[in-house]
């Protein structure tokens, strides 16, 4: 029989999916499970985004320019200006998904076996985009017990070699909801320009952060301009995750040229999804004032929940709708897989995703797991309920 790739053998599984068999599995045998695994909001995507595609008045569906459609990148632009990001449109392609951005970023910045540093728990698929593309992550751990907050810039240095190329960063987090300060994104542009390293940030959550704190992208540090690769996304900000559209930006004009020759290789981001993205530009600040206060309401019940039950500990995000919980369990594993195979209460369960699917240190997030709080209030009000009653009985 032909061989199987050693870098697909070393492809990680997905900690968010790959317990859907057994989600599956405990539908047919007719218990309700809520997700907590995955960021799929269940946010209503804006109806003028809707609109732009149900009432296109295309006659042929054709491609569109590699870098995305100019009109389309000169309101994302405007977008950016109206956030206090200074960039033009040509500083900006267009992706299928923040995926495909930071796919190009790496392929544009890093040879095979070069480093990239990054503070974990990180997104989950940051190790899959690394071993797609030779890469090495590097990480640097950062803790429950200061909420995740940036690591002593020292220990950044100390992880720095010849073949590191960059710092990649989550602002604000995903899975911990972290948003990063002012004054911890100065440090980080201070080690990139020290070193001669990149700044990437996936800025997808931008939109949501709360308690009266700001947002501070790198794209708004001087001094950054050739260091600074953000990536971005319409999936979370206009509930539009299945519209697959997302951006790379930056103001290195090196990096956006070798950028192009990925879209390029891949001839052009989806048509109707930009015309979809395009109006979705146009959704009012309402909206979004609307969800975040809807997502403080989630958090707020979410983390008070959690935080009653015996052994949980919780970090409180300030950014995205996410959080990680630290269980008295050894292996979260085998508890959410346990949840979906074998426990019931009066018939609900939940789905949860294991943490240490969000390290890249081994045995780290043993006990952890990542809770997406997508869900309405009195879902997740019976959600910790669930896990509470699950506790009380599961033996590791």
């Amino acid at each position: 029989m032909p061989k199987i790739s050693a870098k697909g053998l070393n492809m990680p599984e997905s900690p968010i999916r790959k317990l859907v068999p057994f989600a599956e599995e405990a539908h047919k045998q007719g218990k309700t499970v809520y997700y907590l695994n995955i960021g799929q909001p269940d946010i209503k995507t804006p109806e003028v985004a809707l609109d732009a595609v149900k009432f296109h008045m295309l006659d042929i569906l054709a491609y569109t320019r590699s870098e995305g459609s100019e009109n389309y990148r000169i309101k994302i632009a405007e977008y950016y200006k109206r956030n206090d990001i200074e960039v033009t449109h040509n500083d900006i392609i267009v992706t299928t998904g923040g995926s495909e951005a930071l796919l190009f970023a790496f392929g544009s910045i890093m040879d095979e076996d070069d480093e990239i540093i990054i503070p974990e728990p990180f997104y989950a698929n940051y190790n899959g985009f690394s071993t797609a593309s030779g890469v090495n992550v590097v990480p640097v751990i950062s803790k429950i017990e200061n909420n995740f907050a940036l690591p002593p810039i020292e220990e950044f240095e100390k992880l720095i070699t010849p073949k590191t190329k960059a710092i990649l960063i989550c602002n604000p987090g995903n899975p911990t909801g972290y948003l990063y300060s002012k004054e911890e994104i100065r440090q980080l542009a201070a080690v990139v320009k020290k070193h001669d390293l990149f700044l990437i940030a996936d800025e997808v959550y931008r939109e949501f952060v709360y308690d009266g704190i700001s947002h501070f992208s790198i794209l708004q540090e001087a001094g950054l301009e050739d260091h600074a690769i953000v990536i971005d996304s319409v999936s979370k900000r206009y509930s539009m995750c299945g519209a697959r559209i997302g951006y790379l930006v930056s103001k290195n004009p090196e990096v956006i040229k070798t950028a192009l020759k990925f879209a390029q290789a891949r001839l052009s981001p989806p048509t109707l999804a930009q015309i979809a993205s395009e109006a979705a530009l146009q959704t009012p600040q309402s909206y979004f004032d609307d969800v975040k206060e809807e997502y403080v309401k989630r958090r707020n019940i979410l983390i008070e929940g959690l935080e009653k039950i015996e052994g949980v500990k919780v970090a409180k995000p300030n950014g995205a709708f996410y959080c990680i919980a630290e269980l008295p369990v050894k292996n979260s594993d085998d508890f959410a897989r346990w949840l979906l195979e074998s426990f019931h209460y009066n018939n609900n369960t939940v789905m949860v995703a294991p943490a240490a699917g969000f390290y890249s240190t081994p045995g780290v997030g043993l006990n952890q797991i990542r809770i997406a709080y997508v869900l309405n209030e009195e879902s997740l009000k019976l959600c910790i309920k669930i896990l509470e009653e699950a506790l009380k009985v599961y033996r590791d």
